[in-house]
């Protein structure tokens, strides 16, 4: 049993009671019978009244519950609609209390939603407002009458912090910009003159208009004072290099030059003024020194015309370098030929410099073929003969790569400028090829000239005997002083002569010393000595005589001085009829030296 019946059984127990207590009290008076029913009815009527009214007060509240069912429920679909949310539903089982409970409690949370929606918006349009006016931008289109979605709230917040970071953009790039611009009108001596200019040099930071226009206005502004100072460093730059070039040409001395406003940094209009101001003095200091001028700018137009391997022709083809007339015209051709030759070498610079890598190459190439031919290399002091051929081997493969790669881009220099390639007034490769043809020319030359030596060489010790091979030391040796001398045959020498040389017979020769004379005086060895008896005399007349019919015979010709070179064929017929003949005459020599000793 439920609580609420428990207590209505209590109530009726206790008005029952209670109405037994009233029969009892009024019995006890004696009060009639009609007085207790009078009694009992207004006893009842008393508790009726009562409890209607208790019933009509609950069911007041009962009605007002309704009621408030009812308005809840319209104001739930009124905020759902203006919320942009779906419908509530309630539970079927629930009572009216708990019912309206329940509405009541969702209108509240609806509501709250509501006026949090519409202060977010009012905050977010305030914004959008000063961004815009800072912005100079139009305002986010959302309707202000009714609530706004979330979805819409949601675009706006993210529209808003859009602006504030355009904002903070345009403002770090209004700031950079503007210290840029003043320090760009300071260097330029420039003074604001229109009002977007004190605009942006003279207001504050904060009051400047960050609109798209305007920053497209502070950027052109900042382009044009740029501009204005990259051509004033443009200017100062030519006038520096002009100064300089006037100061190699008239050639000013180091203490003057050190003084000049050419040291003066920056491109100020007080530097730049000051840079024109010595320009012009110069100027008309070369006037006054035209010749020598015009020598100094020669010597460097010859400059460029090396670097560019002009030829003599070419040169040539610029007729004002050779006349001797120094006026002012004439200093303005060679002033226009240098720019245009300075023009064309900066142009084609890099393979100028690969042209001019293979030139060195190649004169060190010739170094070393020249070092390859020179007998004394053969000492090879430190290793330098093994350095020299690795260095000659490395040189030979850079010289063909070096050749390789500029034969590539002379093709693609050709066909970009549909023209021919000349170095010192020829195409390359044939300047190349005739560089190589003249290396082997010179071998060749080298060669026959080695050759026609040895055979004058050859047919000179065949007419007049070898030139001695001994070394100095042991010529200069006293007259008493025994020579070692190899036997021959069998028989002894018992004393070598200070002037002559006796070589093995197979060696094929007998040659005279060029120091086979005695000092004049004792002086030098101490004391005088005589020469021995046993010095073998010169060779005969009739030795020579042999010899020179000899070479008579094979050349067809008769010697007197000089000497005719023979063909291979006669030369080595010659050699082997004078060496026969030099077996003979030595034969002879060692015998008859013999008997005098004896």
């Amino acid at each position: 049993m439920r609580k609420s019946e428990v207590l209505a059984a209590e109530a009726a127990s206790c008005l029952n009671r209670a109405m037994a207590a009233l029969r009892d009290i009024w019995e006890e008076i004696g009060i009639p019978e009609e007085q207790r029913l009078e009694r009992t009815d207004v006893v009842k009527k008393h508790i009726k009244s009562l409890l209607d009214m208790m019933v009509a007060e609950e069911e007041s509240l009962k009605e007002r519950l309704l009621k408030s069912i009812a308005l809840c429920r319209k104001e739930l679909d009124t905020l759902c609609r203006e919320l942009q949310l779906g419908p509530f539903e309630t539970e079927e089982e629930s009572t009216i209390l708990q019912m309206e409970k329940n509405l009541r409690t969702r209108v509240e949370v609806l509501q709250k939603q509501k006026r949090d929606r519409k202060q977010e918006l009012k905050a977010l349009q305030e914004q959008d407002r000063d961004l815009c006016d800072i912005l100079c931008t139009t305002l986010f289109s959302i309707d202000t009458g009714s609530v706004p979605s979330l979805e819409d709230l949601d675009r706006y917040r993210r529209h808003v912090a859009s602006l504030n970071t355009l904002k903070e953009q345009r403002r770090e790039e209004f700031v950079s910009n503007k210290r840029q611009i003043i320090l760009l009108m300071e260097e330029l001596d420039h003074t604001p003159d229109t009002s977007f200019e004190r605009d942006v040099v003279c207001e504050d930071e904060e009051a400047f208009c960050l609109s798209k226009d305007n920053i497209v206005a502070l950027q052109n502004l900042l382009q044009q004072l740029e501009a204005r100072r990259a051509l004033n460093e443009a200017v100062c730059t030519e006038l520096r290099a002009r100064i300089v070039a006037l100061w190699e040409r008239l050639q000013i001395p180091e203490e003057e030059r050190e003084s000049s406003a050419v040291h003066l940094a920056g491109s100020r209009v007080k530097t730049r003024r000051a840079l024109q101001l010595e320009v012009d003095r110069l100027e008309e200091l070369k006037l006054q020194n035209m010749k020598s001028v015009i020598h100094a700018i020669r010597a460097e137009l010859a400059d460029y015309w090396d670097k560019c391997f002009y030829s003599q022709e070419q040169r040539e083809g610029f007729s004002p370098f050779y006349d001797e007339d120094y006026t002012e015209t004439l200093l303005e051709l060679h002033d226009a030929e240098v720019g245009k030759m300075k023009i064309y070498y900066e142009t084609h610079k890099d393979l100028f410099e690969a042209v001019q890598k293979w030139e060195e190459n190649w004169k060190l190439f010739l170094e070393l073929e020249r070092k390859a031919t020179d007998p004394g290399r053969f000492n090879n002091r430190g290793g330098n003969l093994l350095k020299e051929e690795k260095q000659r081997a490395k040189l030979q493969k850079t010289l063909s790569r070096l050749q390789e790669e500029l034969e590539k881009k002379v093709q693609t220099w050709e066909q970009e400028f549909k023209g021919a390639f000349l170095v010192k007034g020829q195409q390359f490769m044939e300047y190349v090829s005739e560089q190589w043809q003249l290396y082997r020319l010179e071998k060749e030359k080298e060669k026959q000239e080695r050759h026609l030596k040895k055979s004058r060489q050859m047919e000179t010790e065949m007419l007049y005997g070898s030139t001695p091979r001994t070394p100095i030391k042991r010529r200069m040796l006293s007259p008493h002083t025994p020579a070692k001398v190899s036997k021959l045959h069998g028989t002894s020498i018992a004393s070598a002569t200070p002037n002559s040389t006796v070589r093995s017979a197979f060696g094929g020769t007998i040659s005279h010393s060029p120091t086979s004379r005695l000092p004049p005086s004792g002086k030098k060895f101490g004391r005088a000595r005589t020469p021995s008896r046993a010095a073998a005399k010169p060779p005969r007349p009739r030795l020579r005589e042999r010899n020179k019919e000899n070479v008579a015979q094979l050349d067809g010709t008769t010697l007197s001085g000089g000497c005719t070179p023979t063909a291979p064929a006669q030369r080595n017929h010659s050699r082997e009829l004078s060496k026969a003949s030099n077996f003979e005459s030595t034969t002879h020599v060692l015998n008859s030296t013999t008997n005098n000793a004896a």
